[in-house]
């Protein structure tokens, strides 16, 4: 029996260290893939590439359940498809840890609670952006980067620029800074918003 890891972060940004080092000493063969959970297994390169390396009897181990799924019934449909292949599932941290050969009350336990506590996240980060809007204000303070710069910001970095590449082509439209480009700092953390936001509703 081989077990066979499966890394998974939903855009290029995050990172997969720390499923590498709980999965890497372990397995014979770790898939890595940078896509959302919530995408079907033919969509998903890291998974799709991981079950054809699988054989009857093999076992596929994750970090944690929803490695496997971002939503419940991705992760439910993901763990049948392992289970009708014969192929077992281990999942080292959680609700829903230890060795699964088939489908019971915990995994689906482990994928609700999973699936609940990305709706808590997403939910938080959407309240907290609008109440940020009706104050006018972001962290205290009026933000340098507004949504255009951002998108604008993002497009340029898509097309391989450099932070300091980004500064000269980006206006600050109000305030005392007017007219000014905004600091590297500024769109560096802009960037970072842009991407954990991102993220998060992936």
């Amino acid at each position: 029996m081989a077990l066979v890891g499966l890394v998974r972060v939903s855009t290029d940004k995050q990172n997969v260290d720390r499923q590498h080092d709980a999965l890497g000493p372990i397995c014979v063969k770790v898939f890595e893939e940078k896509v959302s959970g919530k995408l079907a297994v033919a969509e998903r390169p890291g998974l799709s590439a991981a079950l054809e390396y699988l054989r009857d009897g093999d076992m596929l181990c994750v970090q944690e359940v929803d490695r496997l799924g971002r939503d419940t019934l991705t992760g439910l449909m993901t763990l049948a498809e392992l289970f009708q292949r014969n192929i077992a599932v281990k999942v080292l941290e959680g609700v829903g840890a230890g060795e699964h050969t088939e489908m019971n009350l915990l995994l689906e336990l482990a994928l609700v609670l999973a699936s609940e506590r990305r709706r808590d996240i997403v939910k938080k980060t959407k309240n907290g952006l609008e109440a940020a809007r009706a104050r006018g204000r972001v962290g205290g303070r009026r933000p340098v980067m507004t949504e255009p710069l951002v998108v604008q910001a993002v497009a340029l970095r898509n097309k391989g620029y450099s932070l300091k590449q980004i500064q000269p082509h980006l206006r600050i439209g109000e305030g005392k800074n007017k007219g000014k480009n905004p600091s590297i700092g500024a769109i560096s953390q802009a960037l970072r918003d842009h991407d954990a936001a991102k993220g998060v509703a992936e």
